[in-house]
């Protein structure tokens, strides 16, 4: 069985999966960064200080708590606040990354050279267009 094991990490697929799930952590962790940190407080300065982290609905009627904290002690409550935070978040990162992979590709499309002309027909090509096309008309 480790000789299978070893057989099948050298054949890479073991590797390319380590290293996938180390840079998508590292990757997960500049995103959490630059949402909470960077893009939040500023949509937050915008929309004065709102936050939809704290929003629930009580499921039973003994939940009669003003904050999340303090309902979930009291019973089943209903944290739609935090996944409205959690979409949120994941449009503006969205939205960021498109605007990023546009702009990345627009200055691509800049740098690409416009293919040249083609070069003009010779002679020959040009009398024999003409022959043909005399020959069309009959």
């Amino acid at each position: 069985m480790l000789k299978e094991f070893r057989e099948f990490a050298m054949k890479g697929n073991v590797v390319d999966l380590a290293v996938a799930v180390i840079i998508g952590a590292a990757f997960g962790a500049i995103v959490t960064s630059l949402v909470g940190d960077i893009i939040m407080p500023i949509i937050g300065a915008i929309t004065g200080g709102l936050d939809f982290s704290n929003y629930f609905t009580g499921l039973s009627k003994a939940v009669n708590a003003t904050n999340l904290a303090d309902a979930k002690k009291q019973g089943a409550v209903l944290a739609w606040g935090n996944f409205l935070t959690l979409t949120l978040n994941f449009l503006i990162v969205a939205f960021v990354l498109f605007l990023v992979i546009r702009t990345m590709s627009q200055f691509k499309r800049k740098d690409e050279a416009k293919p040249a002309e083609p070069p003009k027909p010779s002679d020959e090509v040009v009398l024999l267009t003409e022959i043909r096309d005399l020959l069309k008309k009959g």
